[in-house]
């Protein structure tokens, strides 16, 4: 059955995700298009890096010319922000995004964005998957996939890069980025951020990796995390530079720091917050999931800022930016915008902005983070991943609702938040978030805390309470 998940339909390919099953996806899309009106302001198509991603796209493109809808289809593999952002530019109905994200090669998966130019919301995926149980077996396969486009109607060329790059340069000061002369390392991961974040930085002191288009990404991940970026720490350790990443549709990133330290999703949304803040002069409201750090809550305490907490999901961020002016609003997975940008997270704008702060505030991320910490006081951080059955999952959100630790770690509770899971807010500025997966036999536990003590404290006391 296809089921759309936090962002998206993702599965493996030839296993789930057939071209039956994209035309099938892009036949209940076509159904939402028309239901709306939006035939003739038409949907944008972009694809990634991935395995038979273009002929995805084109599968997509020809159920929709069938249904008497217009058709831009990028030129080329182009990151998710981009396509986001050529809804907006060119004020297409929404866009249909042929990506599994930073998910493995063997993955693909399709993202369906509005003319809002963000993450569907539940509404609007509700109504496609209603429109998804409608449709035959059939459908979408031989019958939705062999509908003749109408005969005025054929794919539009489309290449939105220099218009993405255009606004991006309203958004990022590229001559202060180039004129502190510091050697800077972006890994494309063999995904689409290649031919954007080095264009945007063009006149820096740039050097890019990983540059070529491999389905397989270079056997591992697309995925910036810490454990798939050991060429790039190398690089950056070797020049004492700075290094970004993007993930496989270059809407997350990761960030390594001059001396390798590599810069949390968490620790850059609090470090760019207070950056926008005190050097950008942002006024606003701060946007972050449940899930998400408080030192976001600390900082934008200190600048008298009201702090808007969603469930998880970038949608909830979107939806936020959408109502409000939201000078940051970011999740810790790695996504984030800021304000003036899209209500879609944007890694290729997460990195220039890094490497912006870097180079106006003249130090090392780190040790603006312990600037921060003797103002704000230091924050821990970690999250565990629990694999259990069903079963077991169900029966601990169910355990932690009604009868939750009195004391975890010695701290009292203050308070118990189930805007998504379960969350603790305790004493000594500390939190606990269980929350499961919606798609995997898993639970994911978050904890956050004042010293390395507690949080290890903590983490020890809630494995416990799991297991129990």
């Amino acid at each position: 059955m296809i089921k759309f998940g936090t962002d998206g339909w993702r599965a493996i390919m030839a296993e789930e995700f057939t071209f039956a099953g994209v035309r099938k996806v892009a036949a209940a899309i076509a159904k939402h298009v028309n239901a709306h009106g939006g035939a003739q302001r038409g949907i944008v198509i972009g694809y990634d890096t991935r395995f038979l991603s273009e002929r995805f796209a084109d599968a997509a493109a020809t159920v929709l010319l069938g249904k008497g809808i217009r058709v831009l289809r990028t030129v080329r593999d182009t990151p998710t922000p981009v396509v986001a952002h050529a809804v907006r530019d060119t004020g297409a109905f929404g866009a249909i995004m042929i990506t599994a994200s930073h998910n493995p090669p063997e993955y693909n998966g399709i993202k369906f964005i509005p003319e809002y130019a963000g993450p569907a919301s539940p509404e609007i995926t509700a109504e496609i998957e209603r429109f998804l149980g409608d449709l035959g077996d059939a459908e979408g396969d031989h019958k939705e996939g062999s509908a003749a486009p109408a005969p005025n109607l054929q794919p539009e060329a489309l290449d939105p890069k220099d218009h993405y790059l255009t606004h991006m340069r309203t958004l990022v000061d590229t001559a202060a980025i180039a004129k502190a002369g510091l050697p800077l390392f972006y890994d494309a991961m063999y995904a689409t951020g290649r031919g954007y974040l080095d264009a945007l930085l063009s006149d820096a002191n740039l050097t890019v990796l990983h540059t070529n288009r491999d389905p397989l990404f270079g056997g591992g991940m697309p995925e910036p995390k810490e454990e798939f970026l050991s060429e790039l720490t190398a690089r950056v350790v070797e020049t004492h530079g700075f290094g970004m990443a993007t993930d496989g549709d270059a809407d997350r990133f990761g960030i390594i720091d001059s001396s390798g330290a590599y810069i949390t999703p968490n620790q850059l949304i609090a470090l760019l917050l207070y950056y926008l803040v005190e050097y950008r002069g942002f006024k606003g409201v701060v946007a972050r999931t449940v899930a998400t750090t408080h030192l976001i809550d600390r900082i934008a305490a200190l600048y008298g800022l009201p702090v808007r907490e969603t469930p998880v999901g970038f949608k909830y961020i979107g939806e936020s930016m959408r109502k409000e002016q939201v000078i940051i609003g970011g999740e810790e997975s790695g996504g984030l915008s800021i304000l003036g940008h899209l209500p879609e997270k944007d890694g290729i704008l997460a990195c220039a902005l890094a490497a912006e702060m870097h180079a106006v505030v003249g130090k090392p991320l780190t040790a603006i983070l312990a600037d921060l910490a003797q103002k704000v006081g230091p924050v821990y951080s970690r999250r565990i991943d629990l694999h259990l059955d069903n079963e077991r999952k169900n029966a601990l959100i169910e355990r932690i609702k009604t009868a939750p630790p009195a004391n975890p770690a010695g701290l009292a509770v203050l308070d118990v938040k189930t805007i998504d899971g379960v969350k603790l807010i305790l004493s000594r500025n500390s939190w606990v978030l269980v929350r499961p997966s919606g798609t995997e036999p898993l639970v994911r536990i978050y904890i956050e805390s004042e010293t390395p003590e507690l949080l290890e404290n903590l983490i020890t006391t809630m494995k416990q309470f799991a297991a129990n």
